[in-house]
């Protein structure tokens, strides 16, 4: 799906009753990761649904180890950069480690931030224990996104990047956690490495839509990690991950060309240069050596 014109106003933009309604409609619903205005542009115009600014750009844009070292101003500075490419999707806020835990006025500050910045809705990892920062924050008219199953930001602390809903206890947990999550008021749940299986279970017995991450085929959409299904980012190979493409390996290859042609003066090149005419160069190099 790209765009006729570059006309705002002739666009649709994904709401979240659109988002609602595809789970209805049996549509599968597209999720990718953002975080710059230009590749946020060509996912936009290519027709995904939904992009996520994720804290994931902690790592693969800013290096930190994990996605608990990136603070409210630099999501913000990534969420400002989206919102300048995209015209018709969907742009979610993942609010960083810290940013609602604190206290349900900082959550809701920190929510209103996102939206100002050009963010429509905000995805906050937890279950049960978080509900009332949901409720809040949506009372407030701003859209929340669930997120259970392997939440990075805290279960890492606990056990480790595991797979989630392995046992009846784990299994249970998570059921019970959708349906609070749907009470409160989200209007989808991102399920992120849980076991085919509960997964579907979740998908059965909730209303609103469920985007899958490592969950199986049964979710109602799927997102993964931009740098991760281009082939960008290479610290990490999650095996839920399908690579579209292997772009580091034609960077790395395009910048070793790069440097060997200036290394062996190919670059530039006569078409890459730019001339000033014949006359002014001569006038040029006649007023210089008038003031010789």
């Amino acid at each position: 799906m790209q765009y006729k014109d570059n006309s705002i106003f002739s666009i649709k933009r994904v709401s979240v009753k659109d988002i609602v309604m595809m789970k209805q409609k049996l549509e599968k619903i597209s999720v990718l990761t953002a975080y710059d205005y230009s590749t946020a542009s060509i996912c936009d115009r290519a027709g995904v649904d939904v992009l996520l600014v994720g804290d994931s750009a902690g790592m693969v844009m800013l290096g930190y180890p994990t996605t608990n070292q990136i603070n409210m101003e630099e999501m913000l500075i990534f969420c400002t950069g989206v919102s300048r490419g995209v015209k018709r999707a969907m742009i979610i806020a993942d609010m960083p480690f810290g940013s609602y835990q604190i206290s349900t006025t900082e959550a809701i500050a920190n929510a209103i931030k996102f939206v100002k910045a050009g963010c429509h809705a905000v995805k906050i990892e937890g279950g049960i224990e978080i509900i009332d920062t949901v409720k809040a924050i949506v009372k407030t008219g701003i859209p929340v996104m669930g997120h259970i199953g392997l939440k990075p930001q805290t279960t890492i602390l606990w056990e480790g990047y595991r797979l989630q809903g392995k046992t009846k206890i784990s299994g249970l947990k998570l059921i019970e956690d959708a349906k609070a999550l749907e009470e409160a008021g989200v209007f989808s749940i991102v399920l992120e490495m849980v076991t085919s299986e509960v997964a579907d279970i979740i998908c059965k017995n909730i209303s609103i839509p469920t985007i899958g991450i490592g969950s199986g085929s049964s979710c109602d959409g799927q997102v993964l990690v931009l740098h991760d299904m281009l082939g960008i980012y290479e610290d990490i190979k999650p095996k839920f991950v399908k690579r579209y493409a292997e772009i580091s390996k034609s960077i790395f290859e395009a910048v070793s060309v790069y440097i060997s042609d200036v290394k062996s003066s190919k670059f530039p090149n006569e078409e890459n240069i730019f001339h000033t005419s014949p006359a002014d160069l001569e006038q040029i190099r006649k007023t210089l050596k008038e003031k010789k």
